[in-house]
């Protein structure tokens, strides 16, 4: 079995492109969700695959054993009470959430089985059942390599989700967390989607002091830190984008600022160096979340 956990933007997405090229795969949520998404499916309108009717099975509780393999794609915040959805002990879990504190929360749970996992997507869900994927990037970076991340490559690859296997831990992590972070920090504590941000200079200097912190923290990590690279894939993002950290603050929700901009800020806290740019943007987004 191939089961997805958290019916959102990335959860829903990844579960309808399977069921629309008929690879077999169970969607996991909660019981009110469940039973809404079990009567009308999923509808897609992506930039990349198109628009589609999907149908993934649907449950709000799964047991899982020895062949299957499981992705956790909840939000940061919500991970614990929805590992309570998952029994058994599968023999792959693939986290596509942000920042990095959730990888011990799942080893605890789920011990060898839990690979590094990143997912590069721009996607949301306006309602239940619906998933609108707005960019062109769309991606998934996994590490370490083993038999059964192979499979799991296959098979979201038939899905026209690009998997690329990569060789630690920290490339899959700190590969997204520092475009992420610079992101998320940005268009929240401005309030903004990126292209404003970018045609500003002094919030396009606040942008680049982000990406340039966050590398460093990166590099000292044992990640990639690609500063000019980084830069360069977030200049070609289209000028309407926003991120999930923003949609949220601005609807009152919670956000998962502690899981981004934090776990930057702790590991830059154990190696000795400043972020103050990601430090006061982080500031600014804790205050209009009160």
């Amino acid at each position: 079995m191939l089961a997805v956990l958290g019916p959102g933007g990335v959860g829903g997405f990844l579960a309808a492109a399977l069921d629309h090229a008929r690879i077999p795969v169970t969607l996991v949520a909660r019981e009110e969700t469940a039973a809404v998404l079990a009567e009308r499916g999923i509808d897609v309108r992506s930039v990349l695959l198109g628009d589609f009717h999907a149908a993934p099975a649907i449950a709000a509780h799964v047991s899982l054993g020895a062949g299957d393999a499981l992705v956790v794609a909840t939000k940061a915040v919500g991970l614990e009470p929805a590992l309570e959805r998952i029994d058994g002990q599968p023999a792959l879990v693939v986290p596509l959430l942000n920042g990095l504190d959730h990888m011990e929360v799942l080893r605890a749970r789920f011990g060898e089985a839990v690979r590094a996992g990143a997912i590069r997507i721009v996607s949301d869900r306006p309602t239940t059942g619906e998933i609108v994927h707005t960019s062109r990037f769309l991606g998934i970076d996994v590490a370490p390599q083993s038999a059964d991340v192979e499979r799991f490559a296959a098979a979201l690859r038939s899905a026209g989700v690009p998997v690329h296997i990569l060789d630690s831990e920290a490339q899959v992590l700190w590969g997204k967390l520092v475009r992420l972070c610079a992101l998320a920090v940005t268009t929240t504590a401005f309030d903004s989607p990126l292209g404003p941000i970018r045609d500003d200079p002094a919030r396009r200097a606040d942008l680049i002091a982000c990406v340039e912190e966050a590398a460093a923290v990166a590099r000292a990590e044992g990640g990639p830190g690609e500063v000019q690279r980084t830069l360069a894939e977030i200049d070609d993002a289209h000028a309407d984008l926003t991120t999930s950290m923003q949609r949220d603050v601005a609807a009152g929700r919670a956000s998962e600022l502690d899981a981004i901009a934090g776990s930057v800020l702790r590991a830059a806290a154990r190696h000795g160096l400043a972020c103050p740019t990601i430090e006061r943007l982080a500031g600014r987004v804790a205050e209009r979340s009160l």
